[in-house]
């Protein structure tokens, strides 16, 4: 299995600083994209794997049951649409826990592919959900800030009930 980080993991609260790409950066990949496909995740970050990389991969394909994955090097936000939509998030250190959480329909994520090219791409629909869930992650924030303090408070009691 890929050794997933269990929350509440302190890599999961530590944002990856961006930085040149490197061979540090470019293994995390390949470690989350093996991981990725071993689980069929929608999307992975470093710090899943208690790596502190700025690194993420993500499924870019429109069909959520279908995954096409892309690294994302250095992730950065850029710009999000106005309109909104809730959808269901999880994550696999805190597994079977879901809530909902509010996001941006589409995104325009800036990134560092594998060569060091620095693109700038347009996320829609379920691929911006996973693409800001996991930059998030890169960044220090657990997807159970996005929501409510009831929300988290149960989410947190159901996850302490099945694991204790």
């Amino acid at each position: 299995m890929a050794g997933f980080v269990t929350y509440p993991n302190p890599a999961l609260s530590k944002k990856a600083a961006n930085r040149q790409l490197d061979a540090s950066m470019l293994a995390a990949g390949a470690a989350l994209l093996a991981a990725a496909r071993e689980v069929q995740a929608y999307g992975l970050a470093a710090a899943h794997l208690g790596l502190d990389e700025p690194v993420v991969v993500v499924s870019t394909a429109t069909d959520p049951a279908q995954r096409d994955y892309q690294l994302l090097y250095n992730p950065e936000v850029v710009g999000v649409s106005d309109e909104v939509v809730s959808g269901i998030e999880g994550s696999v250190s805190m597994p079977g826990i879901e809530v909902s959480v509010t996001r941006p329909v589409s995104a325009d994520i800036a990134f560092d592919q594998a060569n060091g090219t620095r693109v700038t791409s347009r996320f829609d629909g379920f691929s911006a959900r996973v693409a800001l869930h996991e930059i998030d992650q890169v960044n220090g924030i657990f997807f159970l800030q996005r929501v409510s303090k009831l929300k988290r408070d149960m989410a947190m009691r159901k996850f302490q009930k099945a694991f204790s």
